[in-house]
């Protein structure tokens, strides 16, 4: 991949905007269930990396179907991905991320026969942005109460994340 394209850039820019994902698998009987992950590296290629237990249901999800969706919000700013999903189990990689946060999920540490990595390969997203944050987004609303007319201003774009 190409890290300089005008899509990688801005998915770049977008994730630096989010600490926590909404990370969507398929059960084995096809039924879809969210996961809210913490992202614990972003890689400019458009990896993502997250600490899981390995006895998560997303584990057990993603080692059958490693379709994934990702959802995103904060701010004024959503973005959705699709993907592809790997269980790592990389020790030197698992001890690079880890802090003291994760301490509180996995006590035993790094080393610990219950935690693992999910990284996930983004392949295409979409995102929103309003423009001017959370209060041009509420202004925005009650004009278009007022006028009747939908609210304007923003921005949307799908994309594709270059293999």
């Amino acid at each position: 991949m190409t890290a300089t394209t005008p899509e990688l850039d801005k998915l770049n820019e977008l994730l630096k905007k989010f600490r926590f994902a909404m990370v969507t698998t398929r059960a084995e009987d096809g039924a879809l269930h969210a996961h809210p992950l913490t992202v614990q590296e972003t890689e400019s290629d458009g990896d993502l990396w997250f600490i899981v237990g390995t006895h998560a249901s997303a584990v057990e999800h993603v080692r059958r179907d490693p379709q994934v969706g990702l959802s995103f919000s904060t701010d004024g700013t959503w973005l959705s991905l699709a993907g592809e999903a790997e269980v790592v189990d990389d020790l030197a990689k698992l001890k690079e991320l880890w802090s003291t946060s994760v301490e509180a999920w996995f006590p035993d540490g790094p080393e610990s026969p219950g935690v693992t990595l999910l990284k996930v390969s983004a392949l295409s997203g979409e995102y929103w942005g309003s423009a001017g944050g959370r209060i041009a987004t509420a202004v925005a609303l009650v004009m278009s109460k007022v006028t009747g007319e939908r609210p304007r201003g923003g921005e949307n774009e799908k994309f594709d994340v270059p293999e």
